[in-house]
């Protein structure tokens, strides 16, 4: 639960993972369309991509398969289709490394896997897999807090940008919650031939965000 919190101090807020640039550009005009594009990158992206390396990387972590972990993360890095969204992977593994340090600065074998992931550039995914390995949560509960908290972030993204009052920021995530177990089960059920991330109106919204003339967010 405490993970899935967007006052976690990673930087969540601070991005929209290419909304913005969708509401620049047309695309997303109200609650309705707001509702429509978060579903589907939840479905489309999220769970097919980094959800699913999130519960591969669990069960690694589980069993102290480091290599595995660092191809796991070598390829969420190298799925970023844009600049921003590739920083925007690395700001926030970053910012919950820094947490994690603080969190169990008194636990030395942690510390030794904190200090490790770090050294491989850790993306925000990896980085939450060993958060919630830490936990003792389970794959299933860990990614529906993940996707929960990712979905929180988003929604407060629509409602600045939109812009959008809070009731109606209410009601699209009480859709996105309808979707969520399902984008959870799917990305459980992935095998590594199947992860993906490939969704290419995602990614030119996004590098046409990085010069967009009036940005409120990071991506």
């Amino acid at each position: 639960m405490w993970l899935a919190s967007p006052a976690l101090p990673i930087g969540g807020f601070s991005y929209s993972e290419g909304l913005e640039a969708a509401i620049s550009s047309g695309w997303v005009q109200g609650e309705a369309d707001a509702a429509r594009w978060l579903v589907q990158q939840l479905q489309l992206t999220q769970a097919r991509g980094d959800m699913a390396a999130i519960a591969q990387a669990l069960p690694a972590w589980n069993a102290g398969d480091r290599p595995r972990i660092a191809a796991l993360n070598a390829w969420v890095r190298e799925t970023r289709e844009s600049s921003e969204l590739r920083l925007q992977t690395e700001q926030m593994g970053r910012s919950l490394i820094a947490w994690l340090r603080n969190q169990h600065a008194d636990h030395a074998a942690r510390l030794d896997a904190i200090e490790w992931l770090a050294t491989q550039d850790a993306s925000y995914p990896l980085a939450f897999a060993l958060a919630a390995h830490f936990s003792g949560a389970s794959a299933r509960p860990a990614l529906l807090a993940y996707a929960f908290g990712w979905a929180e972030n988003m929604v407060q993204a629509a409602i600045k940008a939109v812009p959008l009052g809070q009731s109606a920021g209410q009601r699209i995530l009480a859709q996105l919650a309808t979707h969520i177990p399902a984008a959870v089960d799917h990305a459980l059920a992935l095998p590594d031939a199947q992860r993906q991330a490939f969704s290419p109106m995602l990614a030119i919204l996004s590098a046409q965000h990085e010069n967009q003339y009036s940005r409120l967010f990071r991506s």
